[in-house]
């Protein structure tokens, strides 16, 4: 009844096709998306057929002995069509830890979609790994803005934006990466010490490919940047996957302004505005600081869930 094939290159029309009609599939999986940093990652993705018909595909990468589902995405469980039942989705993970099994493989780390991105409710695979054992090892948060409920920025927000909208700062989308990807780089390096998760090149290379759902806003001043938002548009679904303010920026409430057009304005229609988690190491630390800015524009907290499997 059910098959497993190990993904290839001449799936990719056919795995896209199925991430497009599945409920808890985005951008992310798509294979433009994954594929963008395959010689960093060894590919050990998987296509799920009942009958002869696509029924999900599960996004993986292995180093060693362990299957990681995507080491190189945020999350990327096991993307399901509307045919997908629970019940069949107990033998479906059976089926996928004897494959891997059978290849050597000892843990699966098992990087659960957050709810948000569910087009339809999809989490027939949390109960299979509650089924076969798998332990939580780690949870993350984001902080999320549901759009289509009431929703309020702390005062002291709201009075930042109103300052910021009198002042000559122009907001526009930008097709141009560069100046962005600096001050980025520069901010990230100054405050915590590190690197963009992608390259300037690598960002280009994936905006080329998705102009409709990789969109740069900025706040500028006299042409100056001040500050930029990465957003990352999946549809029900926005997701500011960068964020940054140079200094004059931060003074000048730059990015509060830029935030507030985006979740008020031009992305008010949809169902969630994400801004992203604010946890480090494995989730055990939380930065204050950070979820708290996220907190004052009205958005709480969602889970990010992994799992370990031992196969």
């Amino acid at each position: 009844m059910f098959t497993l094939s190990p993904y290839a290159s001449a799936d990719a029309a056919r795995w896209d096709a199925l991430i497009e009609r599945s409920r808890n599939g985005n951008l992310l999986h798509r294979r433009g998306y994954m594929d963008y940093h395959a010689d960093r990652f060894t590919d050990a993705s998987l296509i799920v057929e009942r009958n002869g018909e696509p029924l999900a595909a599960f996004p993986a990468s292995v180093k060693d002995d362990v299957v990681t589902s995507h080491g190189g995405l945020t999350y990327a469980g096991l993307i399901a069509t509307h045919a997908m039942r629970v019940e069949w989705a107990l033998e479906v993970f059976a089926r996928i830890g004897e494959h891997y099994r059978a290849r050597g493989i000892r843990r699966i780390v098992y990087k659960a979609v957050p709810h948000i991105f569910h087009a339809y409710p999809a989490e027939e695979d949390l109960y299979a790994l509650h089924r076969l054992g798998a332990r939580l090892v780690r949870r993350d948060v984001s902080s999320v803005i549901a759009l289509r409920e009431p929703f309020a920025f702390a005062d002291g927000r709201r009075r930042a934006v109103n300052k910021a909208r009198k002042s000559a700062i122009q907001l526009q989308a930008c097709t141009e990466l560069a100046p962005f990807h600096a001050l980025l780089s520069d901010v990230l390096h100054d405050r915590h010490g590190v690197a963009p998760a992608h390259s300037l090149q690598e960002l280009a290379l994936l905006r080329d490919r998705f102009p409709q759902q990789i969109v740069l806003h900025e706040a500028r001043r006299d042409g100056d940047l001040l500050a930029g938002a990465l957003v990352y548009d999946f549809g029900r679904v926005v997701h500011t996957q960068y964020l940054a303010a140079s200094e004059a920026g931060r003074d000048a409430n730059a990015l509060n302004l830029l935030l507030a057009e985006l979740i008020e304005n031009i992305y008010a229609d949809r169902h969630y505005f994400s801004l992203g988690i604010s946890t480090e190491r494995e989730g055990q630390v939380l930065n204050g600081g950070l979820v708290t800015q996220k907190e004052h524009f009205g958005a709480r907290a969602v889970a990010h869930d992994f799992y370990e499997w031992t196969l």
